[in-house]
């Protein structure tokens, strides 16, 4: 199939399959006579693993990983599941982070009057002049 049967097929598009190409996520693709990329059900079985790889929120680099220890049928599991633990461990300190930034702008909006007044404590937080209450 071509790249763009093999991006509906997998769910991934047609420009984020070429970067993974170029990237070395996937291998390159075999070529047709005509030069177009053609793809087998093992690329598209490989290009949903990666999209499913995406929306749990990994990144390229964990991605790579992730796919050498799925194609090494001799894999331990204790690596997929330390990868998996440290990106765990990520995702809750960034849920951290966010709730730290949304508690800060719930102050700040609570503080803000909204009105024609000149008391702009979003903006005087943001500029870092102090006037606003953190």
């Amino acid at each position: 199939m071509n790249i763009g049967q093999a991006a509906s097929a997998s769910g991934v598009s047609a420009k984020m399959i070429r970067h993974y190409e170029a990237t070395g996520l996937i291998p390159k693709a075999a070529r047709a006579y005509s030069g177009y990329r053609r793809y087998d059900e093992r690329d598209i079985h490989t290009l949903r693993f990666i999209r499913r790889a995406r929306i749990a929120g990994f990144s390229t680099v964990p991605i790579k990983k992730l796919l050498s220890l799925w194609q090494d049928r001799q894999r331990p599991a204790r690596e997929v599941k330390q990868l998996a633990a440290a990106h765990l461990s990520d995702l809750q300190t960034g849920i951290a982070e966010l709730e730290t930034i949304a508690h800060a702008l719930t102050q700040l909006i609570a503080h803000c009057h909204g009105d024609e007044r000149p008391q702009r404590p979003i903006l005087d937080n943001l500029a870092g002049d102090g006037t606003a209450r953190e």
